[in-house]
């Protein structure tokens, strides 16, 4: 913690603070605490590449001011100048953390130990940092052991948030937080750049999917992708499984002809009859197997050796023998398989995508794709500043999806 005799600091901070309105978010930060600021260096970035630098004295009227100043400062990427080791105490119950934990952030955090910088390793928001086999890892606050170390306070940190896109012409809409309708095919195409430059980068292309992707009639497409090499792995809920189950083996969605759009005789049953077909046959991948299930998202997972998480909920129906109706087994399973992601597309699922959102670091680029726009406003709200909206039907998106990426 700072000195309290002093209620001076002099901070840096590194990146594209013009372009990404990071500098005017530090001097309104300061302000906001009754504070002043004197700068007493700057230098612009004169390329795409080039970094601008800030070096800022702030002046606090009293110490706790200062110390909320400073936290504040801290996930905008200021780092104080005499930072010193980050200050690390020893756990001494399970689960239990000391009062004044560092709480992380989604940003790139580097933490100082024996006057050493160390990149903090699987980044994500609201953990813990501990240092755990001469490394410092995000930790939840659940996995806390007795005996690990954690840091505790603010000093010894660096948070690198992330900078905007320069290359505005390139990727437009992802500076433009929610799309429009009239920007649809537009987002569409860049995501489709998005997924090829993942393909070149050697990173992961992770779907997050609603079961509103059988609804509209995006299974068509979604699976040409899966077969096309263009999906590492599916994060999705019970519901999504049940009714591509459903879709597969009897033709109807909630019910409802996929032909024709009409309700089928006692189709409300329909979805039931799906799951108990699976469990006769004993998982998904077995009801692919017998030749139970023979076509749809899942299968093509199957076929594919696609890995997928199905995560259970309070309301689920069945739920199929795949699903995880632990949730921390859940969230574990979501989080070992967004490892090395590049980009996560999200594609109607309220639910989870918020949950897939706060496991995230913020480099990995998000588009969130969903009829409703209040989706990516509570992703982007509750923290994942890099979940991009696209406001369209689910369907329709895939389907123009696979037309983009078909072209050559």
């Amino acid at each position: 913690m700072p000195d309290k005799q002093h209620l001076t600091e002099v901070v840096e901070a590194e990146g594209h603070l013009i372009d990404s309105h990071i500098m005017e978010m530090i001097f309104d930060t300061v302000v906001e605490y009754d504070g002043r600021f004197e700068v007493e260096r700057f230098h612009i970035g004169k390329t795409n590449s080039e970094p601008s630098h800030l070096r800022l004295k702030v002046v606090a009227p009293d110490p706790a001011s200062l110390d909320k100043m400073l936290g504040q400062l801290l996930t905008l990427g200021c780092t104080p100048v005499d930072a010193g080791d980050a200050e690390w105490v020893r756990i001494e119950r399970d689960r239990c953390a000391p009062q004044d934990f560092y709480s992380t952030t989604n940003h790139r955090t580097m933490v100082r130990r024996a006057g050493q910088w160390h990149e903090v390793r699987r980044q994500r928001m609201d953990a813990l940092i501990a240092w755990k086999d001469g490394a410092p890892w995000c930790v939840r606050l659940r996995d806390i052991r007795a005996g690990d170390e954690v840091v505790t306070g603010m000093r010894g940190l660096r948070v690198i948030p992330e900078s905007k896109e320069r290359d505005r012409l390139s990727f437009a809409f992802m500076s433009n937080g929610i799309s429009s309708e009239r920007q649809v095919e537009t987002a569409v195409r860049q995501t489709a750049a998005l997924m090829r430059h993942c393909r070149q980068a050697g990173l992961k292309i992770v779907l997050v999917a609603g079961p509103v992707v059988v609804h509209t009639g995006g299974v068509g497409p979604l699976s040409s992708l899966i077969r096309e090499g263009w999906v590492d792995a599916i994060l999705a809920g019970n519901a999504l499984g049940v009714h591509d189950a459903e879709a597969a083996m009897i033709g109807t969605s909630l019910g409802v002809r996929l032909s024709d759009g009409r309700q089928d005789e006692h189709g409300h049953r329909n979805h039931m009859r799906a799951i108990n077909a699976i469990y006769h046959a004993g998982s998904i991948r077995a009801a692919v197997e017998q030749g139970v299930l023979s076509q749809g998202v899942l299968y093509e997972c199957v076929k594919n050796e696609v890995p997928f998480v199905l995560a259970g909920s309070l309301r689920d129906d069945g739920p199929l023998p795949d699903t995880l109706t632990d949730m921390n087994a859940a969230q574990d399973a979501y989080a070992e398989l967004i490892q090395g992601a590049g980009l996560v597309l999200m594609l109607g699922s309220m639910l989870h995508s918020i949950a897939t959102g706060n496991m995230l670091p913020s480099w990995v680029k998000t588009v969130c794709v969903d009829i409703n726009p209040a989706v990516a406003t509570k992703l982007s709200d509750r923290g994942s500043g890099q979940a991009h909206g696209v406001v369209t039907d689910v369907g329709l998106f895939l389907e123009l999806l696979r037309k983009f990426l078909s072209e050559k």
